[in-house]
């Protein structure tokens, strides 16, 4: 915290140009809730429009290279849309990120995917785990971001037994199809859509079956994917200490899944899960266990403008990695060890509050981006523009995506 000021911007400069975030396509479209969606005029329709926004994010704030996919919403024909998607990479200089398959929506998976009784419906439920991940091979993505749907509403409906066992047997033939530089991140959740079980309902699910698969399953956090007051950064440390934190899908939350722009509730939730990462390892060097953690964005921006929500949620992001990487963590340690409590909270509480928005501004200037992105965004005209192009193809529709 005593650095001399250049050596405090150059030390916040390697930090800031060795963080990066996922944006999802998903986040540029007109998306809502069960209860259906309030149309955007400025919103993304096409796939060519998402790569576009994407792009715009990124050169606003430098930090979104790649673009999660969304196999049923942005590659309807599969494996026959990877020419298209790789046309766009190209052009909007965002490459592909994670693959997300669809096991949710399909009429089929009403009971269902790869937990469902049907011996049929779990078959084609794989096979379509297995088409996400040839469609990741072809486009040079690592990971397949997998969540499921599955679970039960009422006791005595469904055997768990039965379904643990299926699950585990699907996802070690996924695991088996993987290249060798690719891994399969496997997200939990507590309730919703099913509210009697869920079939991968915490940490300690997903973990056993990731350590069932093999070497290249890893466990993904969805920030919006726990019961109240639960102590996200705790389950973090837990998965750095197991070697099986694969990655994050970050948003924010008020009571459940709200799918909120990240620190829009709890900010102070954030940077402690920041704090546990970076205690893990030197956010200041490029070449380090961090770069395994893959930092995703999942929201659903059904009010807030697309692409100001999505820099609202990257700028944060920003902000409070820096918080968290510029804490003193030596002297925390031996306030820690010495059980001085009030002056290791104090210290900790400090690098939260500390006004690093400065730092961020002038490291964009010095890369030549604009010190606010939001203001930026405001002034180029790009959503002006956007919205009397698409404005006429908007409609008006019921389902979430």
């Amino acid at each position: 915290m005593n650095q001399p000021e250049s050596a405090l911007f150059d030390n916040a400069a390697h930090i800031l140009d060795n963080f990066q975030i996922e944006i999802p396509s998903w986040g540029f479209a007109n998306t809502g809730t069960r209860f259906g969606k309030f149309v955007q005029p400025a919103a993304a329709s096409t796939l060519e429009e998402k790569f576009s926004d994407a792009a715009e994010v990124h050169r606003l704030t430098g930090a979104t290279p790649t673009l999660a996919l969304h196999v049923l919403w942005d590659l309807p024909r599969g494996l026959a849309d990877v020419s298209e998607v790789q046309t766009l990479e190209r052009r909007a200089g965002i490459r592909s990120g994670s693959i997300n398959p669809n096991l949710f929506q399909d009429q089929q998976y009403k009971y269902g995917s790869l937990c469902n009784p049907s011996a049929e419906i779990r078959a084609g439920a794989l096979q379509h785990v297995f088409d996400s991940i040839e469609i990741a091979k072809r486009l040079h993505a690592r990971d397949i971001s997998l969540w499921l749907a599955d679970g039960s509403n009422y006791p005595g409906t469904q055997s768990i037994r039965k379904r643990i066992e299926w699950l585990q047997a699907g996802l070690n033939d996924a695991h088996r199809q993987l290249a060798r530089d690719q891994r399969l991140l496997v997200e939990y959740k507590p309730f919703e859509p099913a509210f009697y079980h869920t079939d991968i309902a915490d940490w300690g699910m997903s973990s056993q079956l990731c350590r069932a698969m093999g070497p290249q399953a890893f466990v993904l956090v969805d920030t919006g994917h726990h019961y109240l007051s639960q102590n996200i950064e705790q389950i973090v440390a837990w998965l750095l200490h197991l070697d099986l934190l694969g990655g994050f899908h970050f948003n924010d939350r008020r009571y459940a899944d709200d799918d909120l722009t990240l620190g829009s509730i709890d900010p102070y939730q954030i940077f402690r899960i920041f704090h546990e990462i970076c205690q893990h390892s030197q956010p200041s060097q490029s070449q380090n266990p961090l770069n395994r953690i893959a930092f995703m964005i999942d929201q659903s921006h059904n009010l807030k403008g697309k692409i100001e929500a999505m820099i609202q949620t990257v700028v944060t992001a920003q902000e409070l990695w820096l918080k968290a990487a510029l804490i003193d963590r030596d002297q925390l340690a031996v306030l820690q060890q010495s059980c001085d409590l009030v002056a290791a909270e104090e210290l900790f509480r400090a690098a939260f509050w500390r006004d690093v928005r400065p730092l961020v501004a002038a490291w964009r200037e010095s890369r030549r981006m604009a010190a606010n992105p939001l203001a930026a965004l405001q002034e180029g005209g790009y959503v002006e523009r956007i919205t009397r192009e698409r404005a006429s193809k908007q409609s008006a529709v019921s389902s979430y995506a």
